[in-house]
């Protein structure tokens, strides 16, 4: 996957969640679409991670391709 893949992935999971998140503005939410909201916000910070390691990999003159996604649970403790 190259960095416009990653983008435009990022891009999709961002405009669900805002739909999601649009719903909920209009009264509770469904289980099904707070698991969906959990999810995509999963998603969304290992793709973010992944397209920093990319960037970061270029940058150093090393192959972007040679990082992969990591665990939800080192990436859902990044401080945005």
């Amino acid at each position: 996957m190259d960095d416009n893949q990653i983008r435009d992935a990022i891009d999709r999971m961002v405009a669900e969640e805002h739909e999601l998140r649009t719903l909920h503005l209009r009264g509770p939410i469904d289980a099904g679409h707070a698991q969906r909201l959990s999810q995509l916000a999963d998603s969304l910070d290992q793709s973010w991670d992944l397209l920093r390691q990319r960037r970061a990999r270029r940058e150093f003159g090393l192959d972007p391709d040679d990082v992969g996604l990591r665990d939800t649970a080192i990436v859902g403790h990044y401080r945005q």
